[in-house]
């Protein structure tokens, strides 16, 4: 499951709602003269970053992955399709979809070896894709920005089967058909990041690890494309060693030699143990802290996680996303605490393996603050530091987030060409990233009002 991208491009420092002219002066789109604008951007085939586990560490992350669930319930039998997988897209698929799945089911192919292609109709699919009213899946999964069910091909049968073992993850030996839900009208990215969570999960390892910085499967969000560990998950999961019903025993006893030969350059990778797994009291706390309750309580889980951190002696990127959180929580009110909530975040992601991205978003965070204060310089320094890894992470909307701040920034040094230029460059990702008009607006309009308080 796909939660709502609470981490994603959010910014939490408090500001005073903008003057429209401090809008309309930042974007060509919002005077329309005829004007050319830009088309919708996306991303091309990206190299991905090598996996940073060793073989031991991997053997072990992927038994907690098949034998588990998110709630924490056991798994006694691994399950997966047996055979070719089909793929269909049904409702009202949005412009971008097919290719989209396209892209994706090519990587699902070549990276993880994957029997699977893109299904000529929803009936003989194995997976199918639905697009449905955001309203209704609400009133299902109220905090899922999109979701996945076994044994269902369409929400009808979802709701007729709700409740009852059909249903239940935990009683599937061998999947025949799963069920995708996303809603309608999501910008396109958005769309991208559920097939690729959801699609994963529909076919291969049920769990998410909040232990696991380098990977989707983790409700911290900033991972939204599947990584090269992700996709050797799903290459193990679908070796012709393993099949539907073995018990994790069984399935712990091939994986190591399966491996070698998969991953032989994590024979001799540094490390013997995976992290500590995440116990259940930490995902009630990230839920807390990163929840739509009152401030006071999110801060209370969010200083609960830095000191459960401590205690566990963890030094991955679970206290990252501690440090994180209490940082964007303080920054609405207390400027310097949330400088140094973010500084710790920072030391951390820039330590673990492929913590790039995740040290992005403190620096976009950060990024905001320098500019609220009038640090041009110092926010396009941050800005720079980090945007190459959001381009390798391919997240449209923080990237054109982080063009925003800067393109503020160089017109508030009198760079007005450069942030002009810098404007319209922007404006094909945030189409991709934040697919409306009005969301674009939005966001203009919340990072204008950040550098009008300079």
């Amino acid at each position: 499951m796909r939660f709502m991208p609470m981490l994603s491009v959010a910014l939490l420092v408090s500001c005073a709602a903008p003057q429209a002219n401090q809008v309309s002066k930042s974007y060509p789109e919002m005077q329309p003269q005829g004007l050319s604008l830009p088309a919708m951007q996306s991303f091309a085939p990206q190299a991905l970053a090598p996996i940073g586990h060793s073989n031991a560490e991997l053997a072990q992350l992927f038994l907690r992955l098949e034998f588990q669930l998110e709630s924490g319930r056991d798994l006694l039998r691994m399950s997966r399709f047996e055979g070719p997988i089909g793929i269909a897209l049904t409702g009202e698929v949005p412009n971008g979809a097919k290719a989209e799945l396209a892209r994706l089911v090519a990587r699902f192919q070549s990276e993880a070896g994957l029997n699977v292609h893109i299904a000529e109709t929803a009936e003989s699919a194995s997976i199918t894709v639905n697009f449905v009213p955001g309203a209704q899946m609400k009133r299902l999964v109220p905090s899922a920005a999109c979701f996945v069910v076994p044994g269902v091909r369409s929400l009808d049968e979802y709701r007729a089967a709700r409740g009852t073992a059909a249903v239940d993850w935990a009683h599937i030996t061998q999947r025949s058909h799963v069920a995708v839900f996303v809603p309608e009208g999501t910008s396109p990215q958005e769309v991208r990041d559920c097939m690729h969570e959801e699609l994963a999960q529909a076919m291969g390892p049920l769990n998410d690890l909040y232990e696991l910085g380098d990977s989707v499967f983790n409700d911290d969000n900033f991972n939204t494309v599947l990584t090269d560990f992700d996709m050797l998950m799903l290459r193990l999961h679908y070796a012709p060693e393993l099949q539907s019903g073995m018990n994790e025993a069984q399935v712990a006893s091939l994986i190591p030699g399966l491996l070698a030969q998969y991953n032989p350059a994590g024979k001799t990778a540094s490390g013997m143990a995976a992290p500590a797994p995440s116990p259940l009291s930490w995902s009630v706390l990230v839920s807390k802290a990163m929840g739509l309750g009152g401030v006071g309580g999110r801060k209370a889980a969010a200083e609960q996680m830095i000191a459960m951190a401590g205690a566990q002696g963890w030094t991955d990127s679970r206290l990252g996303l501690a440090y994180f959180l209490a940082g964007r929580l303080a920054a609405q009110t207390n400027a310097a605490k949330a400088i140094a909530y973010f500084d710790q975040a920072s030391q951390v992601y820039r330590r673990v393996p492929n913590g790039g991205l995740h040290a992005a978003h403190v620096d976009l965070q950060l990024a905001a603050i320098a500019l609220s204060a009038n640090q041009n310089e110092q926010a396009i320094a941050f800005i720079d530091r980090s945007i190459g890894a959001v381009k390798a992470g391919q997240n449209a909307a923080m990237l054109s987030t982080m063009m925003l701040i800067k393109a503020e920034a160089l017109e508030d040094l009198g760079r007005d060409q450069e942030a002009q230029s810098l404007r319209l460059d922007t404006l094909g990702w945030a189409r991709y990233g934040f697919g409306s008009d009005q969301a674009l607006r939005a966001k203009t309009a919340e990072i204008a009002a950040l550098a009008a308080r300079g």
